[in-house]
């Protein structure tokens, strides 16, 4: 089974920058095709980002494009989301998930994902 772990959530102040990061361990599973999806209390689970296994290929969120750049180093088995110019209405859990190649339908989809992360906290304050 594979496990992604999800790191460096915090408070910054709007305008600030920040950088989590989601790390695969266990089964490696083939060509992962991984995502960034957020929930903000009271509402849904939202996508944010995704990118192709070669990192050649990537998707935003209308809200974040812009501001966030996802990028991945598959040595590390590591995916990250550079955050820039953070706003309050950022805030939220920020989750990591991932899947074996590439999605059937939209990689807007959480139900395109197989593998989750426990999520890591983003608060911006005003």
């Amino acid at each position: 089974q594979a496990q992604l772990v999800e790191s460096g959530g915090g408070l910054v102040q709007a305008g600030d920058s920040l950088r989590i990061s989601c790390a695969a361990s266990g089964r490696t599973f083939n060509r992962p095709f991984m995502g960034w999806f957020r929930q903000a209390p009271g509402l849904e689970r939202e996508f944010v980002s995704a990118v192709t296994w070669g990192g050649s290929s990537t998707w935003y969120a209308d809200s974040v494009k812009g501001r966030f750049t996802i990028s991945r180093d598959n040595a590390k088995n590591t995916v990250y989301l550079q955050m820039n110019s953070l706003k309050p209405e950022d805030t939220a859990v920020y989750y990591c998930a991932g899947r074996e190649g590439y999605p059937r339908e939209s990689p807007y989809y959480a139900n395109q994902y197989v593998y989750w992360g426990q999520g890591t906290q983003v608060t911006v304050s005003s």
